[in-house]
C-alpha cells in the first residue's frame, strides 16, 4: 500500500512540475490566460499530493510503531527506497522550477507596477496610497 501511495505522490509531483514549466513558457510569451486556466488543475494536483503525502507519513509512522525494534530502512523494501529517493529528487526539481517561476512573476509584477505608477503617479500618506498629481495620460480636455 505504501508503494502505491508513493507512486501516486510522484505522479502528482511530476504533473505539478509540468504545469509550472508550462506556466514559465506562458509567462515568457505573455499568455496569461493560459496560466489562469490551469490554476484549478494545479490546485487540485497540489491538494492530491498533500493528501497522499499525509497518508505516506501515516503509513510510515504505523510501520515504525508496529516494529519499534527496527530502523526505518529495514522496514522498507528496495522499491520503496527507490520511490522515496525519486520523491526527493522530484521535490528538489519542483523547488528549482518554482524558484525560476517566482523570479519571472516578480519581474512581470514589477514591470506592471512601474507602468501603473507612470500612468497614475501615487505617493504614500501613512499606509494609504493616494494619487499625487493628475496623471497626464488620463487628462481630459474639453
Amino acid at each position: 500500500m505504501l508503494s502505491h501511495h508513493l507512486q501516486g505522490a510522484l505522479s502528482d509531483l511530476r504533473d505539478i512540475i509540468k504545469i509550472t514549466e508550462s506556466d514559465i513558457e506562458d509567462i515568457k510569451n505573455a499568455r496569461h490566460d493560459a496560466q489562469f486556466d490551469r490554476l484549478a488543475l494545479k490546485d487540485e494536483k497540489l491538494k492530491s499530493f498533500e493528501t497522499k503525502k499525509a497518508v505516506i507519513d501515516h503509513e510510515i509512522a504505523s510501520l515504525i510503531h508496529s516494529y519499534p525494534d527496527k530502523e526505518l530502512p529495514e522496514l522498507l523494501n528496495a522499491e520503496q527506497h527507490q520511490l522515496l529517493d525519486d520523491l526527493k529528487v522530484e521535490l528538489n526539481t519542483l523547488r528549482d522550477v518554482n524558484k525560476h517561476y517566482a523570479k519571472l512573476v516578480l519581474t512581470v509584477s514589477n514591470l506592471y507596477n512601474t507602468f501603473l505608477e507612470r500612468l497614475i503617479p501615487t505617493e504614500m500618506q501613512g499606509y494609504d496610497k493616494v494619487i499625487s498629481k493628475n496623471p497626464s495620460i488620463l487628462e481630459v480636455r474639453v
